[in-house]
């Protein structure tokens, strides 16, 4: 009777290592986007993708380096600029600058990366009440400067609008054009730009271990829609990925 409470306990430990799975793929990931970009250097929205699966993977980093080592305030602050600030945003605004005018993009990326500036300039100076780190696990809560966790809301909405309406629109758009290979690709980025936010969302309320679990599977998911549309020979709807040839 006591081996499923046993199993049990160690499932939810083991889930603390998940961050160190995530850091690893996103290693795998980063050597076989960053070559595209290089590849296609025109194509600015390869570049943010490229810079959104590093992001991604410092803020897992920063959580592995929480499991092995312990809690510290430079690591958590790390972290909650990663992750709650720069979380999805680059990988976003490649969106951005996939669907909208350069012109657009630049001016959406100038204001959104001044408000990210300002934001991770507060959480530095923000005092941490180490009291709140309960077991050892990242919480914004640690921050005495509570109101600096204000601005993460505004870029994480924004994030979201753009890298999961993004991917949803150019499903519909394709879906439409039955092309059914991109829009499956697009299906699994929106797939995966929506189960980080799920687990951002549990986070808020103590449960770490969801967004260890949602990070994980949010990240492939999006590889496996880059994978699939990049191997789609069709043609893209986007002149940003014509003109690039991508």
């Amino acid at each position: 009777m006591w081996c499923a409470p046993l199993t049990l306990l160690i499932a939810y430990y083991m889930i603390h290592y998940i961050p160190v799975l995530t850091t690893i793929f996103s290693i795998y990931f980063l050597k076989e986007i960053v070559p595209h970009y290089f590849k296609k250097s025109r194509a600015t929205y390869l570049l943010w993708w490229s810079i959104g699966v590093l992001t991604f993977g410092l803020g897992t980093l920063s959580e592995s380096v929480n499991t092995l080592y312990g809690w510290t305030e430079i690591n958590f602050k790390f972290w909650y600029i990663m992750g709650a600030l720069l979380g999805g945003f680059p990988l976003a605004q490649g969106t951005v600058y996939l669907l909208l005018k350069k012109r657009t993009a630049d001016i959406l990326s100038v204001c959104f990366g001044t408000i990210i500036i300002i934001a991770a300039f507060t959480i530095v100076l923000s005092p941490v009440d180490t009291s709140a780190a309960v077991n050892g696990r990242l919480s914004g809560k640690a921050l005495t400067w509570q109101w600096t966790r204000l601005f993460s809301p505004v870029i994480n909405l924004y994030s979201f609008i753009f890298l999961f309406g993004g991917a949803i629109y150019s499903a519909v758009q394709y879906k439409r054009r039955r092309l059914s290979t991109r829009f499956l690709g697009n299906i699994y980025i929106a797939v995966g730009a929506l189960l980080p936010g799920i687990g951002g969302t549990f986070t808020r309320f103590g449960y770490i271990e969801v967004l260890y679990v949602t990070e994980f599977l949010g990240l492939l998911a999006i590889y496996f829609g880059y994978r699939t549309i990049k191997k789609d020979p069709t043609e893209s709807m986007h002149t940003a990925q014509v003109d690039t040839g991508t």
